[in-house]
């Protein structure tokens, strides 16, 4: 008998019932609801994301791993799970949870005044209402410490000009969290982050187009002309990029498992052809050089997910350090990438089409790969880690 990709690990045994109910509910909505129609929306470039919302709300998976205003308070590795199946649809699909629950919420529930929590989670946890992050910028990615997003003080307001890029849900969303410099310290440590409601006057969010990747989900611009913010829009406390790195921390956690979904979802999808396609009167599975690449595939896809569940445990026991999620990230996107591809090459023509998800997993983990941290910056982090030497400057 043919055995799954995860079941050569036994991967089920290191995940509690619990957990494992969340993953397999996720699964069935993907099945269900995704999948059929995710190749329609990747080729259009649209995607339901209100609706989607309101579905994903329901299920209790927006913020699903914080406590209190409505959000679910599962364990991190339930919300990896989820993002794992999320992801085996298509990453856009993930990205939506993400950027709403492990960036938007999770910094108004880490940061936020009591004021914004109650305002605004327990709608965002509901799929009411959507967040989006503005932290990047068109000339800093890599080095959020030199945005030019400015905010300032007049009065009792502050008043914030400036442009963010490439913010999922920045178009659709409600409530967009604006980080920005002040005048309150020198070298970085004046970075403030803003509660802003996307109806203020001055806030614009223009969407990109054009895309290659990721068209199964909402990218924008964020634009903010002289936009006026009462007094008690900016986080109360925390001041510098402690607070936008948090948030990075935690959406780079559910990339680690996520882009297992997409790896899995070609690897099953490549293992499924190969046994139906006849090659010189056999099929095409039967051949050496096909299995050593579906063996070779499937040892990377759980030896990532291995990875992935150690973290998880450390994130439940509140032992997980930044440079550990960096190890997950740049380990499980850059493999993923790698069996998209390879799974592409066993489909042979068939491949490139949209009748089979392959090659929209690879074009959309072009961007999870650099995404939430390049993995130069990701290689730099654990370097840092093992020498105490920081190579950014």
């Amino acid at each position: 008998m043919a055995q799954t990709p995860f079941g050569l690990f036994a991967i089920d045994q290191l995940v509690g019932e619990e957990d494992r109910d969340i993953r397999d509910t996720v699964r069935a909505y993907v099945e269900k609801e995704i999948k059929p129609q995710i190749a329609d929306w990747y080729e259009a470039g649209q995607i339901p994301a209100r609706d989607l919302a309101r579905d994903l709300g329901k299920l209790g998976l927006l913020g699903m791993h914080l406590e209190g205003y409505g959000c679910a308070g599962t364990s991190a590795t339930a919300y990896g799970l989820a993002c794992l199946e999320l992801e085996a649809g298509d990453s856009g699909l993930r990205s939506l949870v993400s950027v709403q629950g492990s960036l938007a919420m999770f910094a108004i529930w880490q940061w936020g005044s009591e004021e914004h929590k109650q305002q605004w989670l327990p709608r965002m946890a509901a799929g009411e209402a959507i967040g989006c992050f503005g932290l990047t910028e068109p000339d800093f990615g890599s080095d959020p410490g030199g945005m030019r997003t400015r905010a300032r003080r007049d009065g009792d307001d502050w008043v914030l000009t400036g442009t963010k890029m490439w913010i999922t849900n920045g178009s659709i969303a409600d409530v967009a969290v604006v980080w920005a410099q002040t005048d309150e310290a020198a070298d970085g440590k004046g970075i403030r982050g803003f509660v802003v409601p996307t109806d203020t006057p001055g806030f614009s969010a223009p969407a990109i187009k054009h895309k290659l990747s990721l068209r199964a989900s909402v990218t924008s611009e964020l634009v903010l002309d002289n936009v006026r913010l009462p007094g008690s829009a900016v986080f109360p406390e925390v001041r510098g990029l402690r607070g936008p790195l948090s948030c990075l921390n935690e959406a780079r956690f559910g990339i680690v498992f996520g882009s297992l979904g997409a790896a899995r979802d070609c690897l099953e999808t490549a293992i499924a052809y190969a046994g139906q396609r006849e090659i010189f009167d056999k099929p095409l599975a039967a051949f050496q050089i096909t299995q050593t690449k579906l063996a070779d595939m499937a040892l990377e896809l759980g030896k990532g997910m291995l990875l992935a569940i150690q973290l998880g445990k450390l994130k439940d026991a509140h032992q997980l350090r930044p440079e550990q999620i960096s190890l997950g990230k740049l380990n499980n996107v850059r493999e993923a990438i790698k069996i998209a591809r390879e799974c592409r090459t066993i489909l042979g023509a068939a491949g490139i089409t949209l009748e089979f998800p392959v090659l929209r997993h690879a074009n959309n983990l072009e961007s999870v790969l650099t995404y939430e941290g390049t993995s130069e910056v990701h290689q730099l982090i654990i370097g840092q880690a093992l020498t105490g030497r920081s190579a950014y400057r």
